[in-house]
């Protein structure tokens, strides 16, 4: 896991600086994802690291630099490098305001040794966070705090 996601930040420059081969343009729906709770799955599983389950860890890895992914509705996973004229798309203030949102992205695709990223143009539009899943995990799942810092009887 540690290996991908150093891959994915290794090359996460490359589109940007010319040395990738041509992208190909796509328009895609889905979920702004935080990448390091959804690939370790130290959160949980994939199903509970999204919604608004997960929007205020994935506010707190963004803003931490995690690189933040766009989890499309067939469950392709596209890392984002970039979104709009947002420099910073890791930690930025655009990912900030797009985190577990369902939006629709029109960007630029790259593929590389397995993984997909995307330069995102334009987001089309912002559906805000549509999995409302809380009410199914809490706001931070049982299973993601250590047995030690639990309350007594849980």
């Amino acid at each position: 896991m540690r290996s991908l996601i150093l891959s994915a930040l290794a090359a996460m420059s490359l589109p940007l600086a010319g040395h990738a081969a041509e992208g190909t343009r796509i328009q895609v729906t889905g979920e702004i994802i935080d990448t390091w709770c959804y690939y370790s799955g130290v959160m949980g599983s994939p199903d509970a690291v999204v919604g608004s389950a997960h929007h205020t860890c994935a506010l707190w890895c963004s803003a931490g630099g995690i690189p933040v992914g766009l989890l499309a509705e067939d469950g392709t996973v596209y890392m984002v490098l970039k979104v709009g004229e947002d420099d910073q798309t890791a930690g930025g203030d655009t990912a900030l305001k797009l985190a577990a949102h369902t939006v629709e992205a029109d960007g630029m695709l790259y593929e590389r040794d397995g993984l997909n990223y995307l330069v995102v143009s334009d987001v089309v539009s912002d559906l805000d966070i549509t999995n409302q899943n809380h009410d199914d995990y809490g706001n931070v799942p049982p299973f993601s705090i250590p047995k030690s810092a639990r309350p007594q009887g849980d």
